[in-house]
């Protein structure tokens, strides 16, 4: 008898332990879950989200507002820079909407300039695959109405110009028209003068504001300035104050040039027009009037 509760109060213990066990396991594997969620919060001090567009349009970048308010004029033809391209989303929509003759995204983050190219090789594949359906529907359409033996007698070149007579297909090769580059734009040294006729910065003015504090946001400013030609445009999208403040903790750095700041957005278009240089700036922010969550920012542009 007591050789059997013996043996109940071994399997008891037993169990206890193991529960114990389980319950440090489980406690340990939340306390880890937690330390990796602050770790996903921390892997972004330059603005370097991996999903950023997903999270301010929904992935629908026909959506974006700051798109509609951009002129096709600044782009068609045009060589073109994207300052913080980021996953190079908007930066190939541009070139596909506006029909640049080139233009190139650069980011500090090289994930995000993979990811980026990731995108173009997918938008590529997309619209190679679309340009062969729209091919095989038009060929099809000409047999019934023209027979197949003029069908058989067309050229490749006919068939070519049938295929891009459709707007979205004027593009031939995005990767003749759109590259990325990893790049630390503010503290680069190579670049030359009077290589663009449009230059983007779109909600990276403030990362590198936080980073770099009032020299590197001059800096940004002054080396823009060189890189456009003249009568080119530089759009820009600077974040408000306001964020500042809900971002100025996410490093040691940000947090000291934050307190020491002397120039806040509010200043910025007096600096780009009375001391870069620029000759005028149109304000396209009314014309973001009711936009959602994300987009509640001025948009600018400067002309040199």
């Amino acid at each position: 008898m007591g050789g059997a509760v013996a043996v109940e109060e071994s399997e008891a213990n037993h169990k206890s332990a193991a529960v114990e066990s389980k319950e440090k396991h489980g406690s340990a594997a939340k306390e880890k879950q937690n330390k990796n969620k602050r770790k996903r919060k921390e892997v972004a001090p330059f603005g370097n989200y991996r999903n950023y567009y997903g999270y301010r349009n929904g992935h629908d970048l026909d959506g974006d507002p700051r798109l509609k308010v951009m002129k096709k004029e600044w782009f068609e033809g045009k060589a073109c820079l994207d300052i913080g391209c980021n996953n190079g989303l908007i930066t190939i929509h541009i070139a596909r909407k506006f029909l640049c003759h080139s233009i190139l995204g650069i980011d500090i983050d090289s994930n995000r300039i993979e990811d980026a190219h990731w995108n173009l090789r997918k938008v590529m594949k997309m619209e190679s695959v679309k340009r062969n359906s729209i091919n095989s529907s038009e060929l099809k359409n000409e047999e019934k109405s023209n027979g197949s033996k003029q069908i058989a007698d067309s050229s490749p070149d006919q068939e070519a110009t049938i295929i891009f007579e459709d707007p979205t297909c004027k593009s031939e090769d995005l990767s003749s028209v759109v590259s990325f580059q990893h790049e630390n734009f503010v503290q680069s040294r190579h670049m030359g003068s009077g290589h663009y006729d449009t230059i983007l910065c779109l909600s990276v003015t403030k990362w590198v504001h936080l980073n770099w504090g009032d020299e590197g946001l001059i800096n940004l400013f002054s080396k823009v300035w060189r890189l456009l030609q003249p009568g080119g445009v530089f759009i820009l999208e600077p974040q408000p104050w306001r964020s500042y403040e809900q971002n100025r903790l996410v490093s040691e750095t940000t947090s000291r040039n934050y307190s020491q700041i002397m120039f806040p957005p509010h200043y910025f278009q007096e600096i780009l027009l009375d001391k870069i240089g620029f000759r005028t700036v149109e304000d396209l922010t009314a014309a973001l009037s009711g936009a959602k969550t994300g987009f509640n920012r001025p948009v600018l542009a400067f002309y040199k």
